[in-house]
């Protein structure tokens, strides 16, 4: 029977298996190194400070992914940590969701395989404010599903151009801002279409609010669309010569707010952007034809726009307009005439008929250039000249709904490039990434429409998460603390409800007869919605805030704080450019919707898709206004954690249930692990799944039982039965796979036994009757062998010849691995039997001269004359020095004494002779026998002996009587001649600690081996012409020279020392 404390071993034993897939923390209680990874474990769970301490703590260490149950809090670090690589997706592959360390992975793969498990439809709402890292999430999530889901190369093909759409859609949709350098200025929600597999096989995108006002005009600082500066300064020349653009964006009147941005690199971006178009499958045309019309905005910013002497409005930059007209690929396939560009840019069109005005110059343009010939068909039209603002204005009115049309195209050309037309069932997973609360010095109308759709999305985040919570767990029963939360619902309604709503207030005042004006767009909304809690205006304002708002604007009091907008934004970025582009358009009469009613009808169907949806959340939170690594601003953090709704879902958590299913999907998929209901249960399905929760041994306090689903309170206990269950599953497996092929090999394993039985049978004789014949034949040479080992002394026969052959072979393969070493080596040589001793003496003789031959070869030149003298020194000593055998070992030196250590009087002094060798020596005082520290110098001609800087003695080589020493001492003797020295008397003694070296040297320099004289016992010497002294030799415990009693020189050496 499994039992609880069963599962939880189990659970264990699965995490000590993973463990080799990286560093990974145990189930849900694990915590990171640093802070707490999922707030529902925090203590203080209703501290803000407590929650912003934990933000920061993992921030300073990098983690900048922390938990909310299964919401994801990002905290952008700007700046790249490593930690999206390959390996780290195959980490958060397949795992459970609180088994690593948080990381969106975690929460891409969680909502997969939900999806494949469950059947149904998710989707990730990525929200956060302008910076936060909202793109960068979404782009994340799109490379992990693209590596990790199956692959085939049709699949491939898809998954290449999902991800190539990002950096296409960035460049036609993103923009630099005061608050980040790519910011979306546009909606996308993007569906991934997957199969029953798992495999990703289509795709469909949908856009919200392009922000197409920067198209002609940007705040300071702020720059246009990516793509207008990846054209002017990574385009091709020939592309540039064929659009008439030149490579300087500051010849452009809607490129001039901005210089260069060390972050953007538009000439590599250009090239990432036209690979991609390729990717998506659009023809060479269509590239042509698309940047036909961004080079055509350009062209139309340029346009210059004058008064004339009545003080209408006149084009004077002829030029512009005739190459916009005759060489620009986008209005020359339009096939429009200079002047209907001209009166379209210049006049305003009446329609006298309906006596109905379209102050909008961009609808005449926009008529003229679809429908020139329908330009009369709807009764009487009359010319009105423009003034100067109104001509510029319609001038850039054209330029923003060309290029929100052309954005318009190109979503829909990248829907057809991802499009599965298989026609079985699909799940999707939609990534929402939208723009962010934003909040500018002047806030416009595209601030308040984003601003809007933040609002709604809170709304739905407030339904699905908060509001949703409560209302399920009241539905079923359960008991919990209720959450009180700020319910939105107040402000959405202010901008949207129908008929006083913000929206249709805007709708109206556009619409309504007579001139309608900033002010009066403004005293309709005091009349209407002034007493609403969340609007304010100046004139409705306290005498404080007054001062902080200009008499235009006004004020609503948003989820995410307050905001100012000023009501001059009806006038320059409306945009209320209605869908007069198709023909069919041009010609109706039914009211075109504004701007403000498009986009609130599609986020209307935006909401709709997504309540339709299993949600899952990722909330990203900038660090600090600067975008400096490393920093974490307090105030701000706290800003986005009050107005993103953070602290109210983590009590939600805290107060509820961390798992709910209905019994019948809970009881379908565990049944397995109880024996009662395993299987099939056929009785209520919640009294089924009390079985298995009591057979599991969950506490009361672990679950409760609801009126159709079981809520677990933690998330571990739902990891350990989920874990218990895999584990089951595979062993129900093996149980049926152990049964099935055991039915299917019966008979197959019995027909086999016996044709084994057989052969084994057959093998076993033809091996018994080899083993016969091997042990004959092995009788005959055992007895052959025994014969040869009797006779193996006699003369070669029959019987011993194979014998002998075996004891010669065996010698020389001992004798193989044993030969000498070395030259010197005589003992080594194996001793040879009788049958081969003639033999192994040659072989001996022939080694011997093999190594010698390569020792000769192989010792050099100095090696040799080193040698020569040793050979010397043996003939010298050899037999007659006790200390001699010690010496031969140490290599002679050239010199004991370098020339920088004699004097440079006495190198003078010599300086006609070549010095051969020099030596420390000690002279002992003929009277006295005083020892005295001198230099001993062989020259080409004569010996010097050396104090300091004088010479004391010079003894010419010819004047040498001879050198003697003692047998076992480093004393000697020298005789001399009488000559021309300096002090021509008596003989030296002198004691060395290179005796052999130096003997050696003075019969080589004086090429006179006869004058040394080894003998044994005491020395005479002269100590002056007529009177001679001695030198007495012995052996003792230490060397030491001194004048003994008899007034001879004693000499006590150690017959262990070298000399």
């Amino acid at each position: 029977m499994l039992t609880f404390n069963r599962v939880l071993m189990l659970h264990c034993d699965q995490l000590q298996r993973r463990k080799a897939r990286g560093n990974m923390e145990g189930a849900l209680v694990a915590r990171d190194c640093v802070g707490i990874q999922d707030f529902v474990l925090l203590d203080a769970f209703t501290s803000e400070t407590a929650f912003l301490d934990n933000l920061k703590k993992r921030f300073n260490k990098n983690l900048i992914y922390t938990y909310i149950g299964t919401l994801l809090v990002s905290v952008n670090p700007y700046q790249e940590l490593g930690i999206y690589t390959k390996k780290q997706m195959e980490i958060y592959m397949g795992v459970n969701f609180f088994e690593l360390p948080p990381h969106i992975y975690a929460l891409a793969d969680n909502a997969y395989h939900t999806m494949l498990t469950e059947m149904n439809n998710h989707f990730i709402l990525i929200s956060g404010e302008s910076g936060a890292g909202k793109t960068e999430a979404s782009k994340r999530i799109l490379q992990f599903y693209a590596v990790s889901c199956p692959s085939t190369s049709l699949l491939d093909r898809v998954r290449d151009r999902m991800l190539v759409s990002n950096p296409v859609l960035e460049a036609f949709g993103n923009a630099k801002t005061l608050k980040n350098d790519n910011s979306s200025r546009f909606g996308k929600y993007m569906d991934i279409q997957f199969n029953r597999e798992g495999e990703a096989v289509g795709g469909h995108i949908l856009s919200y609010l392009l922000e197409k006002s920067r198209v002609v005009h940007q705040n300071h600082e702020e720059r246009n669309f990516h793509i207008f500066y990846q054209l002017v300064e990574g385009g091709e020349q020939e592309t540039l010569h064929l659009l008439g653009l030149e490579r300087n964006c500051q010849h452009y009147s809607y490129l001039v707010q901005c210089g260069t941005v060390n972050s953007i690199d538009d000439k590599n971006e250009w090239k990432i952007t036209q690979k991609a178009l390729f990717v998506l499958g659009f023809s060479e045309r269509e590239i042509e034809y698309l940047f036909g019309i961004i080079g055509s905005i350009l062209h139309l910013g340029n346009v210059q726009i004058e008064i004339d002497s009545k003080g209408y409005a006149h084009l004077s930059n002829k030029a512009e307009l005739r190459w916009l007209t005759g060489r620009c690929i986008i209005l020359q396939l339009l096939g429009i005439h200079v002047q209907v560009l001209h009166e379209a840019l210049t006049f305003r069109k009446i329609e006298a008929k309906t006596e109905e005005v379209r102050r909008n110059g961009a609808v005449s343009l926009l008529s003229y250039l679809f429908s020139a010939c329908l330009f009369f068909s709807c009764g009487l039209q009359v010319l009105s000249p423009f003034s100067v603002d109104h001509a510029i204005y319609a001038r850039d009115a054209l330029a923003k709904a060309l290029y929100d049309r052309a954005f318009t195209w190109l979503v829909n050309k990248i829907n057809e490039s991802l499009e599965n037309k298989d026609s079985t069932k699909k799940t999707v997973i939609g990534l929402l990434d939208i723009y962010g609360f934003e909040v500018f010095f002047v806030n416009s109308f595209e601030q308040f429409c984003i601003n809007y759709c933040n609002e709604k999305l809170q709304q739905l985040f407030i339904q699905l998460t908060l509001k949703s919570e409560q209302e399920e767990y009241e539905a079923e029963g359960i008991e919990w603390e209720p959450v009180q939360f700020f319910n939105n619902k107040i402000i959405c309604d202010l901008v949207e409800q129908r008929h006083s709503g913000i929206i249709s207030l805007l709708d109206e005042e556009c619409m309504r007869p007579g001139e309608a004006t900033d002010l009066t767009f403004l005293e309709r909304l005091e009349e209407r919605v002034g007493n609403h809690p969340h609007f304010l205006t100046h004139k409705l304002a306290d005498q404080k805030t007054r001062k902080t708002m200009d008499r235009g604007d006004f004020r609503l009091l948003h989820y995410a704080g307050e905001v100012t907008y000023c009501v001059i934004m009806q006038q320059s970025k409306n945009g209320i450019v209605k869908h007069c582009f198709p023909p069919t358009e041009v010609d109706s009469k039914k009211r075109p919707e504004t701007v403000s009613t498009q986009f609130k009808s599609s986020l209307m169907g935006l909401t709709e898709i997504l309540m339709a949806k299993e949600p899952w959340y990722v909330r990203c939170l900038k660090s600090n206004e600067a975008k400096q690594p490393g920093r974490f601003d307090d105030v701000l953090v706290r800003h986005q954690v009050k107005y993103l709704g953070l602290m109210e879902h983590l009590r939600v958590r805290r107060a509820g249930f961390a798992y709910r299913r209905r019994y019948e999907v809970f009881l379908q998929r565990y049944k397995p692990l109880c024996p009662a209901t395993w299987p099939h249960w056929k009785g209520v399905p919640a009294d089924g799944v009390e079985r298995i929760l009591k057979h599991l041994g969950y506490q009361e306090d672990e679950y409760k039982m609801g009126r159709t689903k079981i809520f677990i309170r933690h998330p571990r206990t739902l990891f350990a039965i989920e874990d218990a269950y895999e584990i089951c599953k595979h062993e129900l497996a093996a149980k049926i796979q152990a049964r099935y092929k055991g039915y299917k090999v019966k008979g197959e394993y019995r027909k086999q036994k016996e044709a084994a039985t057989k052969i084994e049978a057959c093998w076993r004789g033809v091996q018994a009757r080899k083993e016969r014949q091997k042990r004959a034949w092995a009788v005959k040479v055992i007895k052959k062998f025994i014969k040869g080992y009797m006779t193996r002394h006699q003369a070669a026969t029959t019987d011993n010849s194979e014998y002998l052959a075996f004891v010669r072979q065996s010698y020389l393969t001992r004798l193989k691995d044993r030969l000498p070493k070395t030259v010197l080596d005589k003992s080594t040589w194996l001793t040879p039997p009788p049958v081969v001793k003639e033999a192994s003496e040659m072989l001996r003789k022939m080694h011997m001269r093999l190594m010698v031959r390569k020792y000769v070869r192989g010792i050099t030149a100095q090696q040799k004359a080193q040698l020569q003298v040793k050979g010397l020194t043996s003939d010298l000593f050899k037999g007659k020095k006790d200390s001699y055998p010690q010496s031969v070992s140490k290599p002679f030196a050239d010199t004991r004494i370098s020339e920088q250590d004699i004097s440079m009087r006495v190198l003078q002094m010599i300086r006609h002779e070549r010095i051969k060798y020099s030596i420390p020596v000690v002279k002992y005082d003929r009277n006295g026998f005083k020892p005295r520290p001198r230099q001993l110098i062989f020259t080409q001609t004569a010996v010097y002996l050396v104090e300091e800087a004088k010479i004391k003695q010079r003894i010419e080589y010819r004047s040498l009587k001879g050198d003697r020493t003692s047998g076992f001492t480093g004393v000697s003797s020298g005789h001399q001649r009488n000559s021309n020295s300096f002090h021509p008397c008596g003989d030296l003694v002198l004691q060395c600690d290179h005796l052999f070296e130096a003997v050696t040297k003075l019969c080589v320099v004086a090429n006179r081996q006869n004058i040394v004289k080894v003998v044994q016992g005491s020395v005479k010497f002269d100590i002056q012409p007529g009177k001679e002294g001695f030198l007495d030799f012995s052996s003792g415990q230490e060397a030491t020279v001194y004048k003994a009693k008899n007034g001879h020189l004693m000499v006590v050496s150690t017959r262990t020392r070298s000399r």
